[in-house]
C-alpha cells in the first residue's frame, strides 16, 4: 500500500478515543453520539416513497436507500465510527477481520481512515465484485474456507501473537452503534410508521434498528428479514441458544452459518417478528425495486421488501431497509433475465 494511503485522513476527534479498551454501552445517547461522528464522514441517505412500488405493495412504502452510501451498503457507517473508536494500540497493530463482503468493505475502508492496515479473510463464496472492491480500497484479501465461519476461524488465528493486528468483530459494539445510525435517520424522519423490515445477516442493523424504536417510536414493529438457505440466526432467535445451519443463499450478505451471541439477545428481545424468505422471492424483490424503485440491489437489500412480500396482513405505513447494492455479475444476470 502507498504511503498516501497510509496516511491518517480521517478527522478524527481524540476525545472520541477511548485507549482504556472499555466496551461501549448500546443505548439511545450512544447512538446519538455515533450519529454525530458518522454525520461528519457521510450524508444521510434517501427515504424515498415510490408510487409504482406502493401500488405493487399495496402499502405505503418508505424506502431508506442505504445502498448509496460509499462502498455501497449500510456497512460503511460501523466502519467510520469503528475508525473514529480504535485505540492507538489498534491504529498501530492494524486490523484483521472476516467477512463475504459489506462489512469487508467496511473495515477495510475505516483503516484507510485511521490510517492503518487492514487484513480481511474472505470465504470461496465471497463475489470477486467485493474481493475487488476491498482491494481497491487499500486493504489485503486472504481467501480460506467454504464457510463465513471458517474464514471466521481463520482471521481469528492471524489476530494471534505479539504484534498481531487486532482482530475486529463484525458485532463489535462500535459496529453495531455505527449501524444503528441509519436506523437513527429514519426513525428522525418518518413519522408513524407501523413496520420497519430489517434484513439479518449478522442481525447487527436489526439490532440497532430495534434500540432506535425502543426510544424513539415504540409502536412500531421491527421485522427482521433472513433467507431461508442460511437460517442460523432465525433458528438460534427461535431457540434462545446460538445455532448453525447450512449457509446455501446465493445472497452473499446473508450468508452466515452460525448465530451470534452478542446479537442474539438484542434480536430475542427487540424483534417483533422474524421471517424467512427463499433465494427466489430475494431475486423477485430485487426485480421490483428495480422497475418501481430504479435502485438496483444485492440480495441481501432486497430482503426487506421480500419480507415483507411474505406477510398475509402488510402494514399500512412500513419502512424497508435497502441495505446494500453491491450486486454481483449473477444477481444482475437473474435481474436481466426476470
Amino acid at each position: 500500500m502507498s504511503m498516501i494511503m497510509r496516511q491518517k485522513i480521517y478527522w478524527t476527534d481524540m476525545s472520541s478515543r477511548s485507549d482504556s479498551g472499555e466496551v461501549p454501552q448500546l443505548t439511545l445517547s450512544a447512538i446519538e453520539s455515533a450519529g454525530a461522528i458518522v454525520a461528519r464522514e457521510l450524508a444521510a441517505t434517501p427515504l424515498v416513497r415510490h408510487p409504482l412500488l406502493d401500488r405493487a405493495v399495496g402499502a405505503e412504502v418508505l424506502v431508506k436507500h442505504e445502498h448509496l452510501l460509499p462502498t455501497g451498503s449500510f456497512k460503511v457507517r460501523g466502519g467510520v465510527h469503528l475508525a473514529a473508536r480504535l485505540t492507538a494500540a489498534e491504529e498501530a497493530r492494524g486490523l484483521v477481520t472476516c467477512s463475504t463482503g459489506n462489512h469487508a468493505q467496511s473495515v477495510a475502508f475505516a483503516a484507510r481512515l485511521a490510517g492503518t492496515h487492514a487484513t480481511i479473510v474472505m470465504p470461496r463464496c465471497s463475489p470477486q465484485v467485493k474481493r475487488d472492491a476491498v482491494v481497491a480500497l487499500g486493504a489485503d484479501v486472504v481467501i480460506h474456507g467454504a464457510t463465513l465461519g471458517e474464514a471466521a476461524a481463520h482471521a481469528r488465528s492471524i489476530a494471534v501473537g505479539r504484534g498481531a493486528p487486532s482482530y475486529v468483530d463484525t458485532t463489535d459494539p462500535r459496529i453495531i452503534l455505527g449501524h444503528a445510525t441509519g436506523a437513527l435517520e429514519l426513525f428522525r424522519e418518518a413519522a408513524a410508521l407501523d413496520a420497519v423490515y430489517v434484513p439479518v445477516g449478522s442481525g447487527t442493523g436489526a439490532v440497532g434498528a430495534c434500540l432506535v424504536r425502543d426510544a424513539l417510536a415504540p409502536g412500531c414493529r421491527v421485522v427482521g428479514v433472513q433467507s431461508s438457505a442460511a437460517p442460523a440466526v432465525w433458528r438460534s432467535w427461535r431457540s434462545g441458544v446460538v445455532e448453525s445451519a447450512p449457509a446455501t443463499t446465493r445472497a452473499s450478505g446473508l450468508a452466515t452459518s452460525n448465530g451470534y451471541a452478542s446479537t442474539l439477545p438484542h434480536l430475542r428481545a427487540g424483534l417483533d417478528d422474524f421471517v424467512l424468505v427463499s433465494d427466489d422471492d430475494l431475486d423477485r424483490a430485487a426485480g421490483l425495486l428495480a422497475s418501481y424503485a430504479q435502485t438496483v440491489a444485492e440480495g441481501a437489500g432486497a430482503a426487506s421488501l421480500a419480507g415483507l412480500l411474505a406477510a398475509a396482513d402488510r402494514p399500512r405505513r412500513v419502512a424497508v431497509m435497502c441495505t446494500g447494492g453491491n450486486a454481483s455479475a449473477d444477481e444482475i444476470a437473474r435481474l436481466g433475465a426476470a
